[in-house]
């Protein structure tokens, strides 16, 4: 055994530095590991599916410029993107095939894509729209969910893209008269994969699927389905999916499908897209035609009944889905070109409304100081919450196309998708 200069046996005091290099290194990675998940954005709308951004994910401020790091052509859809494990996962597709990407955050490139056939026939009145998909996949641990256009669910190992199952759907998809496509994005919950398919032609479907195997473990079938995406929420002890089909919104009971409740809901054009929102006391939805409805559900007798609260038949939510906070509902409404506007959660009453053309559509976001509204023309608008009036902060132009999925805010970085592509803007300084 040979001696270092100061007496001690190196080789020993060689392997304690050597140990101490591997605890170092081993809680740096468990630190950047817990760093990755508390910024991951795993499902439609963000972690909890509100639209709420989490502190942790927020910046401190907001700078005059953003600054494009990275984009990386992905393919045309409307599915936002996910994140988890330091990549971000899209759906698209590129006609006939449907594709899913998984990118690294840091520099953009793609670390696997896996492609699969999906024929389809777009609905003769839907001629502007691309084909999709719509349905924004969810990831929870090594696996990754998806739901195409045409109903076909899949799980993928997220680590290496490897197809686990798949399930198909494809003969209940049918576009010969109002329907354009599945756009319900899958949800977990309870152990369970949830996901809504169907049409108007052959009704809908509701089922819970095992996520390790695709196994059926309950359904509901009923009326076909809109296009908004259930949600899960506790009232009075209950665990309940509610969500939209073309006519109704339903109750289900989350842990065997049962349905509990439904109030009709009726749409000429079947477009019932919003994601219901539960605010602890109403479950709020709304249509471009029907307005902005509000319901308390209770027990009577052990039943469950869902009875109108309120109703605000000026505001009008197309494609956006409100998020709540300080006692309101912050949205968008399609009327006089587009308005941002603020509803009072527990009356309906307007808060405060722009005088319109702030664009067709607009992703809404909700962060602990600021309100973020997305438009499709890829205007990016940060105002303050909880203010009397409408008080924008900055805007930013954000991408070249349009842009309808919704973005994704990670710290001091924002991930965009728009047409065909998916960009990562740094918040410059």
């Amino acid at each position: 055994m040979y001696k270092h200069s100061n007496g001690k046996p190196a080789r020993a005091r060689c392997w304690r530095t050597h140990a101490a290099l591997l605890i170092a290194v081993a809680l740096l990675a468990s630190g950047l590991a817990q760093t990755a998940a508390a910024q991951d954005w795993t499902q439609w709308r963000g972690p909890a599916r509100d639209g709420i951004v989490p502190a942790k994910n927020t910046p401190g401020s907001w700078p005059k410029s953003l600054q494009r790091v990275w984009r990386v052509e992905i393919g045309e859809g409307y599915s936002s993107p996910v994140v988890a494990g330091g990549r971000a996962f899209v759906h698209s597709r590129r006609d006939p095939e449907e594709i899913v990407t998984a990118v690294n955050l840091a520099d953009g490139k793609i670390i696997w894509q896996q492609k699969y056939p999906a024929p389809f026939q777009k609905n003769q009145y839907a001629v502007k729209m691309a084909k999709g998909p719509n349905a924004t996949p969810v990831v929870a641990g090594a696996r990754l969910f998806t739901v195409g256009t045409t109903g076909v669910v899949t799980a993928w190992d997220s680590a290496t893209g490897r197809r686990l199952w798949g399930k198909d759907f494809s003969k209940t998809v049918d576009t010969s008269k109002l329907f354009c496509g599945t756009a319900a994005s899958p949800l977990l919950s309870g152990g369970l994969l949830v996901v809504q398919v169907g049409s108007d032609v052959h009704g809908g479907q509701v089922l819970a699927l095992d996520p390790a195997t695709g196994a059926d473990k309950w359904e509901w079938r009923g009326a076909g389905p809109g296009y908004a995406s259930p949600v899960v929420f506790n009232v009075a002890g209950s665990e309940q999916i509610a969500t939209m089909t073309n006519s109704s919104v339903v109750g289900l009971d989350a842990k065997t499908g049962r349905e509990l409740w439904s109030v009709p809901f009726p749409d000429d054009w079947h477009e019932n897209i919003t994601t219901p929102v539960w605010t602890g006391a109403h479950l709020v939805v709304s249509g471009t035609r029907q307005g902005t409805h509000a319901y308390a559900l209770r027990q009577d007798a052990g039943k469950w009944q869902a009875a109108e609260a309120w109703k605000n038949a000026d505001v009008t939510m197309y494609m956006s889905s409100p998020v709540y906070g300080d006692g309101l509902l912050y949205g968008h409404s399609v009327k006089r070109k587009g308005q941002f506007v603020a509803l009072d959660a527990k009356t309906g009453a307007v808060r405060w409304i722009t005088d319109g053309r702030e664009g067709e559509h607009a992703s809404v976001l909700l962060t602990p100081r600021h309100l973020l509204y997305l438009t499709n023309g890829a205007d990016l608008i940060v105002a303050r919450r909880a203010a009397a009036t409408f008080e924008a902060v900055e805007r930013y132009d954000v991408a070249d196309a349009e842009t309808y999925a919704m973005p994704v805010l990670l710290g001091t970085d924002l991930y965009v998708r728009d047409a065909t592509g998916l960009i990562r803007l740094a918040l410059a300084r």
